[in-house]
């Protein structure tokens, strides 16, 4: 059966009329906050503490949009008698939020759990230059970074949590028993 001519732009027109009768809903988005999914991908946070200058996430940023500045640093010895340690200490640690494309691969690679997502989303500068932000800025932002999930109830236990707890009940067994044996074999005091 050929198609009446004409149908298509009826069918159009019945959407259009369809979506104009509708109520609008306008979000008045400086007034009143977006609720954004859990895991949505804003800024870079950075906690400085937890960072060692292994440059791992600038190795291995697509883009070379972040940039780190180090020195080293000699340690004393932790004891008598111990050598003398060197550190990497941290003088430069900034993302230029202009080259980046928020892959998320620096925030995987970092051993150290340093670099953090937040949701943080309003950071529009006027000026291209102002949005390489430094290490005062990225920290900063690590108050916005949420809490991790919870976990799933039903999940498996982790090997290292079960074994732990494993070891745990072996120990609590062996003192109950040893406290058993011990009160075994002392005579009852105040006896007649």
């Amino acid at each position: 059966m050929a198609p009446i001519p004409g149908s298509g732009l009826a069918k159009g027109l019945a959407v259009t009329l369809r979506t104009m009768t509708k109520k609008t809903v306008t979000a008045q988005y400086p007034d009143v906050q977006p609720d954004l999914p859990p895991r949505t991908r804003g800024v870079i946070a950075l906690f400085e503490e937890n960072c060692t200058v292994c440059m791992l996430c600038a190795r291995e940023c697509p883009d070379w949009c972040i940039y780190i500045d180090s020195h080293k640093e000699t340690v004393p010895p932790a004891a008598p008698g111990g050598r003398e340690r060197s550190r990497n200490v941290l003088d430069r640690f900034a993302i230029d939020f202009s080259l980046c494309m928020y892959c998320g691969i620096c925030i995987e690679v970092c051993p150290f759990d340093a670099l953090f997502w937040t949701p943080e989303f309003e950071y529009a500068e006027t000026d291209i230059h102002e949005l390489t932000h430094e290490r005062d800025k990225l920290r900063e932002w690590m108050w916005t970074v949420p809490a991790p999930p919870a976990l799933d109830p039903g999940a498996e236990e982790p090997k290292e949590i079960a074994a732990a707890r494993k070891t745990a009940d072996k120990l609590a067994a062996e003192r109950a028993a040893e406290q058993d044996r011990a009160e075994a074999s002392d005579p009852q005091e105040g006896q007649p």
